[in-house]
């Protein structure tokens, strides 16, 4: 079940804790991930492809990739090709680094649960 509530977690935000039955803390997750992430992309922010140029952009990939597929989504959709000179870009890459962060933080949570260490 560990293993499953992980995978799941990391997938869709929230989801582990929803299949372990902590349905309060899966739905603020969720909602509190997938805003960020959204709002990223509506303030012009940008969704960094797998494409690994240099060492920056492999780590801002994986930092919104944590996001799961509220990530692969969009990014597969075309979204999150902005104008770097918007006044909003940093700001909106900094919601979308954060979300994708979160969620790896909310996978290990997920993972304690599982595990019986935390309730």
């Amino acid at each position: 079940m560990t293993f499953t509530a992980c995978f799941a977690g990391a997938c869709v935000p929230g989801l582990g804790h929803a299949l372990l039955g902590k349905w309060d803390r899966a739905f603020v997750f969720f909602c509190s991930i997938a805003i960020m992430l959204t709002l990223g992309i509506q303030l012009q922010g940008r969704l960094y492809g797998p494409d690994f140029v240099d060492f920056f952009s492999a780590l801002k990939f994986i930092a919104e990739a944590g996001s799961g597929l509220l990530f692969w989504i969009p990014w597969l959709s075309g979204m999150g090709n902005p104008d770097p000179t918007a006044y909003t870009y940093d700001y909106a890459n900094l919601f979308m680094y954060v979300a994708g962060l979160l969620n790896m933080l909310v996978v290990v949570d997920v993972f304690d649960i599982a595990l019986g260490r935390k309730q």
